[in-house]
């Protein structure tokens, strides 16, 4: 990336088509360009939090079920009793909310698409009045089985295909991942399906190939063979020492080996990382909207050891931690053992031929202790949290289902807590144990189990640094309105270059504020991060810094008019999902801005058909009729168009009657053997909030004057409609090559943008 990325104003035509093949080493104009205003987005929803702590409420969730399991939502406040340490506390809050409706999912292919089937339509990106059920899946792929992990991604595929329903957002973690394009809360189920494939099984973890570690007559004699095997290799003596390995310690000092011991503390230390991954994402998870849940799915963990608890405290410190935050982020957590229904008895894997039938018995003691210990402590994270855990079943899906109908609706209940609930003159924070009873027969209940004397707001840092502020922003699933921000993020690729991704973010400049200087000059100063993440978790590319804007005169009316455009350039080795973040900070009012964008990177070399990313823009018809043909030519200055400043590709904000330019690039069609021309053909689809309003017939594309047949500039133009209702919109264009090979025939790639009146 150009480590001094360039601020520009909105782009004109000339960058809309030269954009695709343009090469990132020469980039565009460097000095500010007018963009236009963006309406107003809403930074968040204005829904209350669902547990508070304060001085004058305490307030938690419960959910109440009949003897079937079915949800409750009549019950009334006379009907309830809560209490706070066994006493009992006078209701000033009741109320029923409703989080889920019970209609089916639209009808989506799956992630390779049925046979015949048009491509996917495009995701709609939720508002966050729109979310309903935040929901992250984390996948413990530091404690589970090579067995196991099969079983998780098929459930995860289900559950994207079939059960992920509007208004839900979901992000699929793994323990053993970092913060990266996939670890994103979104809708998206491309980003979801490109998570799945990143869930894999972990070696180094403390999951083996099967569900439980093999019975041996001599634990000792593995890594004595492994020694054996070192030594004959002609591994050096330091090496070997370096590993624990050496010949002499591993067949004459079997006492300077302890392998159980250091399994078990392996086993605890990647228990402490699983709690710590739990703890990274429900601290992610408490500025988020809509019912909030996180599912564990693991092969268990164990806190309680019977035989040793001084080696359990790490671990449960770690989960007391987890729970008094998901307490007060108001998540609920539930748990799965990924092992499904165990007979704990003899597996083929199992040697006992050297064991007498007591070794063996007491073996088998062994398994079946620590997988009900390892259960334990899932059920231990779950119902503290006011989960249930999910344990002895084949059907994961079934169990991620259980979950989401948990999730249909839930009591918040409050009272106002005494004065001795927050004891902070002496300093002592005590726990205070909540207890809920039922006065309606046959009834079950699931809440917090309490929470400590300590008010959200002491719980709360008053104030955010600099760097925490714009780490939360850079983290965020939503785009925050501080200061508007609009991100256009394009994929492509040229000769010269190779793959790179050009991304185009406007900064609407009245959100900035400007001090006046001398002379008639007016300066802002903003901070910028732009953070490229791979499929990882990994950083692929990062910029940041501070940039004065200094202007006056008529560049000063035209930037508070229309803003400007931040470039960035990004060169692609790699292909792969990835996922672009940035933020600005108003330094003054220290308002921020955000947006992200994922993207998927195709490996070109591979010779299938692809596509790059799509740029459009708007033109008034009245100024001069629209000719797609004169604009692939040469852009503006060939065609002489004036593009609408609402609508560069920067912004994508549209009127109605505008003609709407699109322009993309088409990689690897397929030569025709007798004439040495591409047969492709296009074909463009229009959507309104996920739903197909229109679709263009499929028309030959037209190879002629094309200087790169590998390369081939595609474009169109359609009308918008003068009756078009405002609101988001997206742009689909379909490519199909019938000399390809039937499984790669067709490609797709998509655009959103917005209609305003």
């Amino acid at each position: 990336m150009k480590k001094r990325p360039s601020l520009a104003l909105a782009l004109g035509l000339s960058l809309f088509l030269t954009v695709l093949g343009q090469d990132p080493k020469n980039p565009q104009a460097t000095t500010p360009q007018p963009g236009p205003r963006q309406g107003q987005q809403q930074q968040g929803a204005d829904e209350d939090e669902v547990v508070r702590i304060t001085t004058n409420l305490v307030q938690v969730d419960a959910v109440i079920t009949d003897k079937d399991g079915r949800l409750v939502t009549d019950l009334r406040p006379e009907e309830v009793e809560i209490l706070e340490d066994g006493r009992a506390q006078k209701i000033t809050n009741f109320s029923f909310v409703p989080t889920s409706t019970d209609a089916p999912p639209p009808a989506q292919p799956s992630a390779a698409g049925d046979k015949g089937a048009p491509p996917a339509p495009p995701p709609v990106r939720l508002r966050p009045e729109q979310v309903r059920r935040t929901v992250a899946l984390v996948v413990d792929d530091l404690g589970l089985s090579f067995e196991s992990t099969h079983h998780v991604r098929q459930a995860l595929k289900k559950f994207v295909d079939e059960q992920l329903q509007p208004g839900d957002l979901v992000a699929i973690i793994r323990t053993a991942g970092g913060m990266g394009a996939l670890q994103q809360f979104t809708s998206d189920r491309r980003q979801l399906y490109a998570a799945i494939e990143r869930v894999r099984w972990y070696p180094g973890g403390r999951g083996g190939v099967g569900a439980f570690a093999s019975i041996e007559s001599d634990p000792g004699q593995r890594m004595r063979d492994e020694a054996d095997r070192a030594a004959q290799s002609g591994m050096g003596e330091g090496n070997r020492r370096g590993q624990g390995l050496s010949a002499a310690s591993s067949r004459d000092e079997d006492d300077l080996i302890p392998s159980e011991e250091l399994n078990q503390f392996r086993e605890d230390l990647f228990a402490v990382g699983t709690l710590g991954a739990l703890n990274y994402v429900v601290r992610g998870m408490r500025e988020l909207p809509g019912r909030k849940s996180v599912l564990l799915m693991s092969d268990g963990i164990e806190i309680f050891n019977r035989n040793d608890p001084a080696r359990s405290s790490r671990v449960l410190d770690a989960l007391r931690r987890l729970t008094d935050l998901a307490n007060r982020a108001s998540v609920v957590i539930y748990t799965m053992d990924a092992r499904g229904l165990q007979t704990l008895g003899l597996t083929a894997a199992d040697n006992v031929s050297d064991l007498s039938p007591d070794q063996v018995e007491d073996r088998l003691e062994d398994r079946r202790s620590g997988f009900f210990e390892s259960q334990e402590g899932l059920n231990y994270i779950a119902r503290q949290t006011g989960g249930f855990p999910i344990r002895n079943t084949n059907d994961l899906s079934a169990g991620i289902q259980r979950v989401l109908d948990d999730q249909k609706g839930y009591y918040l209940i409050g009272y106002r807590p005494e004065d001795s609930t927050f004891d902070a003159a002496t300093g002592r924070r005590k726990f205070h144990k909540i207890t809920l009873k039922l006065k309606r027969p046959g009834l079950k209940h699931r809440t917090r189990t309490g929470f400590y004397g300590v008010t959200d707001e002491e719980a709360r840092p008053a104030s955010l640094t600099r760097e925490q502020q714009l780490g939360r922003a850079l983290t965020s699933p939503f785009n925050t309105g501080g200061v508007e921000v609009r991100l256009t993020s394009v994929y492509t690729n040229n000769a010269k270059a190779g793959s790179f991704v050009r991304s185009m973010f406007h900064v609407e400049g009245r959100d900035l504020v400007f001090t006046d200087e001398p002379d008639g000059w007016h300066k802002a100063t903003i901070d910028v991060v732009a953070v490229t993440f791979g499929d990882n978790g990994r950083v692929v590319d990062e910029v940041s810094g501070t940039h004065n804007l200094r202007v006056r005169g008529e560049t000063y009316k035209q930037l508070l008019k229309h803003g400007f455009v931040y470039n960035l350039t990004v060169p692609v080795k790699k292909p792969g999902a990835y996922q672009l973040r940035a933020v600005v900070r108003d330094a003054s009012s220290e308002r921020i801005g955000s947006a992200s964008q994922f993207i998927e990177v195709p490996d070109i070399k591979k010779n299938r058909l692809t596509l790059s990313g799509v740029i459009v823009d708007g033109v008034d018809p009245a100024a001069k009729p629209a000719t797609p043909q004169a604009d692939a030519a040469g852009g503006e200055g060939a065609a002489g168009f004036e593009s609408d400043p609402q609508a560069s590709p920067a912004v994508r904000r549209f009127r109605r009657g505008l003609v709407l330019r699109y322009a993309f690039s088409i990689f690897n069609a397929q030569a025709d053997k007798a004439t040495g021309r591409p047969a492709v053909q296009t074909q463009m689809r229009l959507f309104r909030e996920g739903r197909e309003l229109f679709t263009g017939r499929s028309q030959p594309f037209d190879a002629t004057n094309q200087a790169d047949l590998k390369r081939l500039q595609a474009g169109g133009a359609i009308q918008l409609g003068t009756n078009l209702p405002p609101g988001e919109y997206a742009l689909q264009v379909i490519v199909t090559d019938p000399l390809a090979k039937e499984k790669y025939r067709t490609a797709s790639q998509w655009i959103d943008f917005e209609i305003v009146k």
